[in-house]
């Protein structure tokens, strides 16, 4: 099936090949763009609701959860109904939700538009990995997963720019409607140029499987996502522990016994996939840390407003959509292990680095220390999954990237979960060092609470006024101080899953077969 559509492709020559990949590229980019809008939005529809904190989160955690239920069908749907249909039906699915989402008139609504445009959005990822490999002939995957990493990666670093901007000077229905000339771009163009893969009608699906998946992946990202807030010994949190676990038991267990499972687990017997899928996750979670806490740092430490913030971080963006496709075409060239080692060891270097942030480091080190660690993402991020993909038999890649972008999506939100664990843990700790050494009583906390008082005094506050606030902004400057030593400990923890994927690399490396010398004369001629 999948062979044969790449030869279509290929016989149809190149221009062909990479139109459709520009159709694939346009719909993943704008359901990953779409999500990373919301992140910086969640105050505004606070006030624009009337709502809370606590339920307009649910805007992000329902799209989430809803994201990460479907994902393990899309490998079963895309072989029975054909990879072209499911993938066109979740594009128009999340198009028309996004311009839901934008009439909503309440914090109900949004939040139920959102779980549709997670429902549908969820299979456009993995479906389009998906037909990449069946479109694409296998010298030139690297190169055209590098592109494709663009698009899946690029997305959250350039959402709170945009989002800052859209809703700064227009308005926080533009975080939805910008998403609707893309979408219908996408679907054109997927519905021109993307050829259907061979169906399988008669292929049974796996009911049981998918019920279990739901609930057990559901449940464990729902207790990830909550479990900071709640509390990770709470009734609630350990209750969606043990049913999450209990399912993934009894999933596994009856995922074996099928014929037809929804997520093939036999594909972790290919040695090459399972080190990826394991590196991979591993990344993913030393990548969350920058990419969760500086936006932390530099809003609530530094006080930049989102947009500037995201203008900071906009180096690392082009860095990785640079390096990306050149990440594909040197795998393709030399292998994944000089590739891969270089770009781990970037970015753990430069991500150990970030444990010295302190209230006042400069912009400038904090950008060139984020680019350069954009740099090393863009190598090795795409190239560990294509490495992974590669050796997988094509007429099943549809499952292994079922498989492999539901293991990304666990090992994110267990990333966020931990480092917020750890920042949490850490500055409490901090907080309490430095009350001790500077106690509000001490000589040196009482002249500059004196100091202070006096220039509350010349600008005309009562004495027992200027002396609280004085009081006060001692303490909030202590509260400061803790919270970046936790930052930088959060950040010094998400540099050890990096580190750790190192001596993986040396067991997936394998040199690059070279043509024969008839091979390459024909090719030489061509």
């Amino acid at each position: 099936m999948a062979e044969a559509t790449a030869q279509q492709q290929k016989d149809s020559g190149n221009g062909g090949m990479w139109l459709t990949l520009l159709a694939i590229l346009m719909g993943t980019f704008v359901a990953i763009l779409n999500n990373s809008l919301i992140n910086v939005a969640l105050p505004t529809l606070v006030n624009v609701f009337g709502s809370t904190t606590d339920t307009i989160q649910w805007v992000l955690t329902g799209y989430m959860l809803a994201n990460a239920v479907v994902i393990p069908m899309s490998g079963s749907l895309g072989d029975k109904f054909g990879y072209k249909k499911i993938f066109l039906t979740s594009l128009i699915g999340f198009t028309a939700s996004s311009v839901l989402c934008a009439l909503a008139w309440s914090d109900t609504s949004i939040i139920a538009f959102r779980i549709i445009q997670g429902l549908t959005g969820g299979f456009i990822m993995p479906i389009g990995m998906s037909m990449i490999y069946m479109v694409v002939p296998r010298e030139k995957i690297g190169m055209a997963l590098g592109l494709f990493g663009i698009a899946s990666m690029v997305a959250p670093a350039v959402g709170p720019t945009f989002g800052g901007y859209l809703i700064q000077y227009l308005s926080w229905k533009f975080l939805f409607l910008i998403s609707v000339p893309f979408g219908i771009f996408a679907i054109i163009m997927s519905s021109a140029l993307l050829k259907e893969t061979t169906k399988k009608p008669d292929l049974k699906f796996d009911y049981s499987g998918a019920i279990l998946s739901i609930i057990a992946f559901g449940t464990l990202l729902l207790a990830l996502s909550k479990g900071q807030s709640e509390g990770w010994t709470s009734f609630y949190i350990v209750s969606l522990l043990f049913t999450a676990f209990s399912s993934m038991a009894l999933f596994i267990w009856v995922e074996l016994g099928k014929e037809e499972p929804l997520l093939d687990l036999s594909l972790f017997k290919i040695p090459i996939f399972t080190l990826s899928v394991i590196t991979s996750g591993f990344v993913m979670m030393g990548m969350m840390g920058a990419i969760f806490m500086m936006p932390l740092f530099l809003q609530n430490i530094q006080g930049m407003t989102a947009m500037d913030s995201g203008l900071l971080l906009m180096p690392q963006s082009i860095a990785m959509a640079v390096m990306m496709p050149v990440g594909g075409k040197l795998l393709d060239k030399f292998g994944i292990g000089p590739i891969a080692l270089v770009g781990l060891t970037v970015m753990g270097v430069t991500t150990y680095e970030l444990h010295n942030l302190e209230i006042d480091t400069p912009h400038h080190l904090i950008n060139t220390i984020m680019t350069i660690r954009g740099l090393g993402i863009g190598l090795c991020m795409m190239t560990l999954s294509t490495v992974g993909m590669n050796a997988v038999p094509r007429q099943i890649v549809g499952k292994a990237s079922s498989l492999s972008n539901v293991i990304r999506q666990v090992m994110s939100s267990f990333g966020i979960a931990i480092l917020t664990m750890v920042m949490t843990t850490r500055t409490n700790f901090h907080s309490v060092t430095i009350s001790e050494s500077i106690s509000i009583t001490s000589t040196t906390a009482l002249e500059f609470i004196k100091g202070l008082t006096g220039i509350y005094a010349q600008a005309g506050v009562d004495a027992a006024t200027a002396q609280g606030g004085a009081s006060s902004v001692l303490i909030g400057m202590m509260m400061r101080e803790a919270t970046v030593r936790g930052i930088a400990d959060a950040m010094l923890f998400s540099a050890i899953p990096i580190f750790c994927s190192l001596p993986l690399i040396f067991f997936m490396h394998k040199k690059p077969k070279k043509p024969d010398a008839p091979q390459a004369k024909e090719k030489a001629a061509a």
